[in-house]
């Protein structure tokens, strides 16, 4: 797929005043600072089309992005960002199980993980919600230039064994660099498969 033309359409903390077009949503979610805003960019090729931050916890809002006015890219908050506070955290929580529960257009969603650790207790719980309540997604592996590609490879299959002791089946798994462009092509061409099973 080809990405012409990337805009910011609206932000907000209400999935009943997400857009009214009907258009299928991509969404995308992850631990606070898992690269989120970095993967975006390189997606899309819009260098500041989603903020990047230093600091985690920065996304508090569902955003999102008319591509080449076909569908949408979703950003959605991070999630499990300790330093927001209880009431923060629980905030944020409803805004992102608000959006995947309620939210026909949600296509699928790309839940972001760091290559560089081992599995987290906060993913594998989240990505077992998603299992229960039925949400189609995707493992989006970051930063794979971080780690040497021997090592990478060992953490991603190491991860898939772990997940394959509760799961029957592994989603679909993407390994990704937004530093080098790594994943980017077989990202959205599964995008556009989807569209094309879709009727879009």
């Amino acid at each position: 797929m080809e990405i012409k033309d990337a805009k910011f359409v609206i932000s907000n903390t209400d999935v009943s005043k997400c857009p009214a077009t009907g258009l299928p949503e991509y969404a995308f979610i992850g631990r606070s600072n898992v690269g989120k805003s970095s993967l975006i960019n390189m997606l899309t090729n819009r260098k500041g089309l989603a903020m990047t931050s230093s600091m985690p916890g920065k996304t508090q809002l569902i955003n999102h992005f008319i591509i080449n006015n076909e569908w949408y890219l979703v950003d959605l908050p991070g999630y499990g960002y300790a330093q927001r506070g209880r009431e923060g955290r629980e905030n944020i929580r409803k805004i992102i199980d608000g959006y995947i529960l309620n939210r026909h257009e949600m296509t699928c969603l790309f839940v972001l993980i760091d290559c560089r650790h081992e599995p987290q207790k906060i993913d594998l719980e989240f990505m077992r919600w998603l299992g229960e309540n039925g949400v189609p997604f995707c493992i989006v592996f970051t930063k794979t230039d971080k780690l040497g590609s021997v090592r990478v490879r060992e953490n991603i299959a190491a991860y898939k064994m772990r997940l394959l002791e509760e799961w029957e089946e592994l989603p679909p798994v993407f390994a990704t660099s937004s530093e080098k462009k790594v994943g980017r092509d077989e990202i959205l061409d599964y995008i556009e498969e989807i569209n094309k099973s879709i009727g879009r």
